[in-house]
């Protein structure tokens, strides 16, 4: 068989024959995390890999190439639609029609009151109740958002954070009272809050207290609700906040590495809590980039979980993930274009063999999408489900040149910021100094310097300008919030007030004596007390966080 020239020769009398014609675009022929792809990749530049080492089967460790043996062709990737606004009511309408529609699992988007642990009432919640996602304020609420829905028959994915605890206690006791198996629930709560301090910025208490709070439910919640994933690591908001695709990558896998030392501290078995532990990635422009991350976060994630930490099950060593297509991406110029922009991160996502999807709609740079709007973006997904073929074959881009090439330079370049925060102290010191911030910041603004000098076309912003279409948009009527406090006085008249204070004491009291708050915050959601109280209880022992200003 003949050899083929090496590539520095096809560089020299090929490559550069053809620029003498015709010079390169002036365009960053680099990622977007600043990566400089050569021109052709060939098998010179695999030369050193080991395919055991780096890829492997899928099913099988290191999970390069995903994390089931049959991926698609058995399962395809649960397609969870966000979804939450207005009332309970509006919201549990809105996941009928999209279940109807065909959706497999519910993602449940909070108003940013509860996402801050304020009951609707509460003065700081004026005019945003209902704006962003849900209003929750006690397990009324839960019990409406979920009625009529069988929730043995679907997962069930809530987007909370700070106060994450007491939404999944909503939940767990909503189904208690129908009746439901905690041993047959399915979902994921997200939970994650060092990336709140990271990038969100939707915390309550300092991170210390705040992350005790997540390893409570790493503690109690494999042995109460076993298929429940208790938290998903959440690289989205870090991505959304303006870094890096490896920052990204990094960040989320060094979140996850500090929960995994939490919960070894706390004397947990590594083999009975990983297992549960899920991750949330963004699936972002750059096609190959990010492809390419969902391959490196696996890989990773196998390698540490196995050697660092010392995992003994396969299933500790599995990344499992959902993603989100990029609402950072998304324009207000020219919304119906987010469509195409849509379609192609979310086939990244499924080349990259993520778990579960959500697709943005094309009007959420303007508003909460519209039902139509969110039909088309789920229909997007069933599109590349069902006619574009990708699902035949586990890992189809796998052993291309540039892939693997560049999947490496993602796991080498994410695992050299994860050595230098563990050299930091950890996830947690690296917050208190400002590491995350300044770097997330950095990355954001060489991001925007280089659209503003056009070395980034961004269709619609700096280039191929158009007047564009009007597309309704979906507004929140401000009656909302009168329903929400009406409903919210009414549970307070009718609830049992000594039941109420006896389990606010009991929440109060294991927060103070460090022990498991989980079972007390159960008991609180029977007895219907409301989420501030529930918070407010904890900011008496714990305090409040305010982040300290960098100079």
């Amino acid at each position: 068989m003949a050899q083929p020239r090496p590539k520095h020769a096809w560089m020299r009398e090929t490559y550069q024959k053809s620029l003498a014609k015709m010079p390169e675009r002036k365009v960053a022929h680099k990622t977007l995390s600043d990566i400089a792809p050569e021109p052709l990749y060939t098998p010179e530049d695999l030369k050193d890999s080991d395919y055991a080492e780096k890829l492997g089967y899928p099913g099988e460790y290191p999970y390069t190439r995903g994390v089931y043996g049959s991926m698609y062709r058995s399962r395809l990737w649960t397609m969870r639609m966000f979804a939450g606004f207005g009332t309970a009511e509006q919201t549990n309408e809105r996941f009928k029609k999209l279940l109807e529609a065909g959706q497999s699992g519910l993602s449940t988007a909070f108003d940013l009151p509860t996402l801050m642990g304020y009951d609707s009432d509460h003065p700081l919640s004026k005019g945003e109740v209902g704006k962003c996602g849900v209003a929750v304020s006690s397990l009324a609420d839960m019990e409406i958002l979920f009625g009529g829905i069988n929730l043995e028959d679907v997962t069930t994915s809530m987007t909370i954070n700070s106060p994450a605890n007491a939404i999944w206690a909503m939940y767990l006791a909503a189904a208690k009272k129908k009746g439901y198996d905690w041993n047959k629930l399915g979902g994921t709560i997200q939970n994650d809050i060092l990336k709140e301090f990271i990038a969100q910025k939707e915390f309550i208490f300092p991170p210390e207290p705040s992350t005790q709070l997540v390893i409570d439910t790493f503690e109690w919640g494999p042995r109460n609700v076993p298929k429940w994933n208790f938290i998903s690591v959440s690289g989205y908001h870090i991505r959304e906040a303006g870094s890096t695709a490896v920052q990204e990558l990094a960040f989320t896998l060094a979140d996850g590495f500090e929960y995994v030392e939490w919960a070894l501290k706390r004397g947990l078995d590594i083999d009975e809590f990983a297992p549960r532990i899920s991750f949330f990635f963004n699936a972002h422009n750059d096609f190959f980039e990010e492809i390419c991350k969902f391959r490196a976060a696996r890989r990773i994630w196998a390698k540490e979980m196995r050697h660092r930490y010392g995992a003994k099950n396969p299933q500790s060593w599995m990344l499992r993930t959902h993603a989100q297509t990029a609402g950072v991406s998304l324009t207000a110029q020219q919304p119906l274009i987010n469509i195409s922009r849509v379609a192609i991160q979310a086939l990244a996502a499924v080349l990259g063999g993520t778990n579960s999807l959500h697709t943005d709609a094309h009007d959420e740079a303007l508003a909460l999408p519209t039902e139509e709007s969110a039909k088309i973006a789920l229909r997007t997904q069933q599109i590349i489900a069902y006619e574009s073929g990708v699902t035949h074959t586990a890992d189809p881009l796998g052993g291309s040149y540039y892939v693997e090439w560049l999947t490496d330079q993602m796991e080498a370049q994410a695992m050299q910021i994860i050595e230098e925060i563990r050299r930091m102290g950890g996830v947690v010191r690296a917050i208190d100094e400002g590491y995350f911030l300044r770097e997330i910041a950095d990355a954001s603004y060489r991001y925007q310097q280089e659209v503003e000098r056009g070395e980034r076309i961004i269709v619609g912003v700096n280039a191929f300008q158009d007047e564009g279409l009007n597309v309704p948009i979906q507004l929140i009527d401000p009656a909302v919030e009168k329903v929400q406090n009406q409903r919210l006085a009414q549970v307070r008249a009718q609830r049992d007030p000594i039941a109420v204070q006896m389990a606010l004491e009991g929440l109060r009291q294991a927060a103070k004596e460090g022990r498991n708050t989980m079972p007390h915050f159960v008991e609180c959601a029977l007895a219907y007390c409301t989420l501030g109280e529930m918070m407010d209880e904890l900011r008496a022992v714990y305090g409040v966080y305010e982040e300290p200003v960098l100079v």
